[in-house]
């Protein structure tokens, strides 16, 4: 199942499960494997950010994806973001080889001109080869890399494995209607949009255009909710439903905690068996747990889904 332009719905940022002395959890991350599919999730994309993937070694990069590729029954993205070039060829080789349906490539935060952008695409594609469909992770907030829409669709536009894009701009709802126009006007290739941010604008971003979401909330159920309501034209029952998860979307984003929020919440749901983070990582403090169970008692008067948690 190779990654195409047409994907849509909703892939799981999958979060990396690890005992409580930082080792691999792999009978968690079966577990954790199943909750997504559970969730109706279209498909998975692991060795992300939130996976932890810069904390671990190449083996056990290559053995979380060995296992939830094997045990997955949706296309399965590998992040394949590396410090150098030989490093991503590697892990994107060793994917595919397992059976991924693409990868997704960053940038690295040391790129400042849109050459520069263009350029490292360029070889990235060549390194890890023409025939590997590949994601961009467009996330400025936390790469520090800022690509224009011109620079989007002239990546778009050179490499025809460049399927999707991961939109992470903030704001970035303009960002989307933009592309979206220059595909109508036939200055783009046609691709598929999945948004990240937490989901923080989930709401709005399906009308602007986007294909769905890209993001680690630990209510992915709710995403797909959201994202079918949104494509069945049920705009109030969608704005109703994120609003109701909007106190806990909005407190996954704090940074340093944010993972260490979702976790906790993958760990109440019965996802994973621990909520813990490989070091150096943040945690949530008696207080912030209190919080979060506050949180999730409150989203229960609207959505049971959060009374198991």
């Amino acid at each position: 199942m190779l990654l195409d332009h047409t994907a849509k719905g909703v892939f799981a940022i999958a979060a990396t499960p690890f005992h409580p002395d930082g080792s691999l959890d792999l009978v968690s991350l079966e577990r954790l494997t199943d909750f997504y599919l559970a969730a109706g999730v279209s498909g998975l994309t692991i060795l992300g950010i939130m996976g932890e993937a810069h904390k671990l070694e190449p083996e056990e990069s290559i053995a979380v994806a060995r296992q939830v590729i094997a045990r997955a029954t949706v296309p399965v993205i590998v992040g394949v973001s590396a410090p150098g070039l030989a490093a991503m060829r590697s892990l994107a080789k060793s994917a595919m080889e397992l059976g991924a349906a693409g990868v997704m490539i960053a940038p690295p935060s040391t790129l400042r001109t849109d050459d520069q952008i263009v350029t490292y695409y360029s070889q990235a594609v060549e390194a890890i080869g023409t025939d590997v469909p590949f994601a961009i992770q467009d996330y400025p907030l936390i790469l520090n890399v800022v690509m224009s829409t011109n620079v989007i669709r002239t990546i778009v536009n050179n490499h025809s494995s460049c399927v999707m894009l991961k939109h992470e701009d903030w704001p970035g709802l303009e960002k989307i209607s933009t592309l979206r126009a220059l595909q109508k006007k036939g200055e783009m290739r046609d691709i598929s949009i999945l948004c990240g941010n937490g989901g923080l604008f989930l709401d709005f971003e399906g009308e602007r255009g986007a294909d769905g979401a890209m993001t680690g909330y630990a209510f992915p159920d709710m995403l797909t909710d959201l994202v079918r309501l949104q494509q069945s034209g049920e705009r109030d029952l969608a704005h109703d439903l994120f609003g109701a998860h909007l106190p806990l979307l909005r407190y996954e984003q704090q940074q340093n905690i944010g993972l260490a929020v979702r976790k906790y919440v993958l760990q109440k749901r019965g996802a994973i068996a621990h909520d813990t983070q490989r070091k150096p990582g943040g945690a949530l403090s008696g207080a912030g747990k209190a919080e979060v169970d506050y949180l999730l008692a409150r989203l229960a008067k609207y959505d049971p889904r959060a009374r198991r948690a």
